[in-house]
């Protein structure tokens, strides 16, 4: 990240346009909808996906939601259903996130989708949003733009004074008019389910349903703001290795002999990029995973919680 302030850029055609530019530079940009101001980057660029999580302190590698113009764009991300087809038409552009079965060959980076099969998606209605993405002309991955654990921010004030330089630019278009995050609802089981309550009525999406929203009937994680789960692969993972032993695989970090590496220079945020890709690619092979130690210190807390969490007892 810059050692400079981050910029703050007005909602004009200029301001726009240098948000866009510098989201296309894959960084990060500050910008406002109308629940909360999202920290944006581009969704199909690992890198400044993982400088979202650097930026914020995130602890761990949740889903984050990823932002397009339209209903159109959104197509291109997931798979569509007629359910989504209803509740696009009755709240997109607005406070309702969708999570839908990923689309193969979608582009988005794994660490977007935290390595699920899933994506969460949404079309905000904030004017300098829709501006924003259609200069942009591509999915932005964007959380709240706060540090981890921080109240959400509904003013570019509130953005400066939680990131400061952690953030390229700041798109300054005023107060957020909802000041709530989205509503998740979850269409990617047989019956539409509400993941996180949010500034979109639960009564107004069951009105448009017919039906009532069903609740997660397991605790894993399936959406953001939701507690993290851990992603285990079928095989066998063992932690801390300097070598593969037997028939292992070896997943690197730095400058080793491995079967696949996280960063070949050391770098946390290549690492984080690469990490659920490097393991669905080691899993396919059929064989136990060794992996290598990586430093705990920023990215790498969160890059270590996944391993742990992938390596721990299975019932």
């Amino acid at each position: 990240m810059s050692d400079e302030s981050a910029l703050t850029l007005r909602p004009d055609a200029d301001g726009i346009a240098e948000a866009a530019h510098l989201l296309a530079a894959g960084r990060l940009v500050a910008f406002p909808t109308e629940t909360v101001y999202g920290l944006g980057a581009d969704a199909r660029n690992g890198e400044a996906v993982a400088a979202i999580f650097a930026a914020k302190g995130r602890p761990s590698f949740n889903p984050l939601i990823v932002h397009v113009s339209d209903v159109d764009a959104a197509r291109q991300y997931v798979q569509w259903s007629e359910v989504a087809d209803r509740l696009a038409a009755a709240f997109w552009p607005g406070p309702l996130t969708l999570v839908l079965p990923r689309a193969d060959h979608c582009g988005l980076s794994d660490l977007v989708t935290a390595g699920l099969g899933t994506v969460a998606i949404r079309v905000p209605a904030q004017a300098s949003a829709q501006a924003l993405l259609a200069g942009f002309g591509g999915p932005v991955a964007a959380p709240s733009a706060n540090p981890s654990g921080r109240i959400s921010p509904t003013t570019a004030a509130h953005v400066i004074a939680g990131l400061a330089d952690r953030v390229a630019a700041v798109l300054d278009d005023g107060p957020c008019a909802v000041g709530l995050e989205s509503t998740i609802v979850g269409l990617a089981e047989d019956a539409p389910q509400l993941l996180r309550a949010g500034g979109l009525p639960t009564e107004a999406l069951e009105h448009a349903l017919g039906e009532p929203l069903a609740l997660p009937s397991s605790g894993e994680i399936s959406a953001p703001g939701q507690l993290s789960s851990h992603y285990a692969p079928a095989a066998r993972v063992r932690l801390f290795a300097e070598k593969a032993q037997g028939d292992e695989v070896l997943l690197g970090f730095g400058h080793m002999d491995c079967t696949l590496n996280l960063s070949e220079r050391g770098d946390l945020m290549e690492a984080a990029a690469n990490l659920f890709g490097h393991l669905h690619r080691l899993d396919a092979m059929g064989r136990p995973i060794a992996v290598a130690s990586v430093p705990e210190t920023g990215l790498g807390r969160a890059i270590n919680d996944r391993l742990r969490r992938a390596a721990a007892p299975r019932d």
